[in-house]
């Protein structure tokens, strides 16, 4: 089908009829190409002429929107100084790889079905896994080994974890007393030692500083997801929360995005009325359990690198057992941000122990024990007890099999 916008061309010429009548008597034939040429052939001739044309501005286009959007590598980059090194040298006052010490509880974190003996202690895997997932590795600090050998092992590390779980009283009390006393004089010495206390950690280390065992309150948060409400124009810079996103941030107030699982706790009123804990510590963050009492859930030292959290920030990622953990993208995200952070204080400490005592003790040197299928608790545990034997040899039960690592 002609295009008729191209034959109405006024370059193509129109003939009249008394010009036709006129040419008759020329015996002579044309030689001109317009006349040889009908409108007709003009247009299809100039149809390819566009596709053609139209086809190769498509191409150009393309070409320069590629480039436009492309990333360049740094070797393909312009630099004037070819020889200056590519990547920053690391700072020399961190410490790039850090070890976190997590005490041991007692028992084995599944009620003896795992092992029943007397002297067992266990940590959750849940809280190693949240340890390395921040860049850190682990030794376990085992609650009811002698004290000069875990005094030996705080040596070895950069900060230390408190656990959840039950044990309020006795020799594992005693025990993270004597820890945490010590880590308040080697920061007092200078010697930056940051410390997490999470749920039983947070309720010890309450007890501890106010002087006051009996301080604790009841409360209907077992197996809750909940918010956190954080306190009025109290800024986060330096704390937990500085590196949290703004929207995270907000998300944290309105949705239910971390654990609580704990029968006791401390009431906002309590806390600032007990004149050595609001001294030591300030609140960021309220909670309210099932029955809308409100407890304190987040508070870090004033002076010291000291954060404690009644809820659990390493359930999100690591735990499955209890139905009401939330595992949504913005959960995971909680539970790493709270760890990079801890990590991160860690990174500060001096303390460079020599590799190979690091690498006797860590805990890659046990096996976890997978409990999970019980459907409740813990999915994984690290189960730690003394055997009945001649030597000092401290061992790792796992299951069926009773694996010894020496320390």
């Amino acid at each position: 089908m002609p295009y008729h916008f191209l034959s109405n061309s006024p370059s193509t010429p129109t003939t009249k009829a008394s010009d036709r009548q006129n040419d008759t008597s020329v015996s002579l034939p044309s030689t001109s190409t317009s006349s040889s040429i009908s409108p007709d052939m003009l247009n299809y001739l100039w149809i390819p002429f566009l596709i053609s044309l139209s086809k190769e501005l498509t191409i150009a286009r393309s070409a320069t929107a590629t480039t436009s959007l492309s990333i360049l590598l740094p070797s393909q980059l312009a630099d004037d100084s070819p020889s200056a090194p590519r990547c920053p040298a690391p700072d020399k006052n961190l410490n790039y790889r850090p070890v976190i010490g997590i005490l041991s509880h007692p028992g084995d974190g599944a009620s003896g079905r795992l092992n029943n003996a007397t002297n067992a202690s266990y940590i959750a895997a849940s809280y190693v896994k949240f340890v390395e997932s921040a860049g850190a590795r682990v030794i376990p600090l085992i609650y009811n080994e002698p004290r000069e050998i875990l005094f030996e092992k705080l040596n070895l590390v950069n900060g230390v974890l408190f656990t959840g779980g039950w044990a309020k009283t006795g020799l594992y009390f005693d025990t993270a007393k004597a820890i945490f006393k010590e880590v308040l004089a080697r920061n007092d010495a200078g010697f930056h030692f940051p410390v997490y206390a999470i749920c039983l950690g947070f309720e010890i280390l309450t007890m501890i500083i106010s002087e006051d065992n009996q301080i604790l309150e009841t409360y209907n948060a077992t197996d809750q997801a909940s918010t956190l409400q954080f306190m009025e124009n109290k800024s986060i810079e330096g704390t937990v929360f500085q590196r949290f996103p703004p929207v995270l941030l907000k998300k944290l107030s309105t949705d239910c995005l971390v654990m609580q699982n704990h029968h006791y706790g401390i009431s906002p009123q309590r806390f600032q009325g007990n004149e050595l804990l609001s001294s030591f510590f300030e609140i960021l963050t309220n909670s309210a359990d099932a029955d809308n009492q409100v407890y304190v859930s987040t508070v870090q030292a004033r002076n010291y690198p000291v954060t404690a959290f009644q809820w659990h920030p390493e359930k999100n990622a690591f735990e499955w057992g209890l139905s009401m953990i939330p595992h949504s993208e913005d959960a995971i995200q909680v539970t790493q941000h709270v760890a990079n952070f801890f990590v991160s204080e860690a990174r500060k400490s001096l303390n460079r122990p020599p590799a190979r005592k690091v690498l006797d003790n860590l805990i890659y040197n046990y096996s976890p024990t997978y409990c999970g299928k019980a459907g409740k608790g813990y999915d994984e545990v690290y189960i730690f007890a003394e055997p009945e034997t001649p030597n000092n040899t401290r061992c790792a039960v796992h299951g069926n099999c009773h694996g010894r690592v020496k320390l």
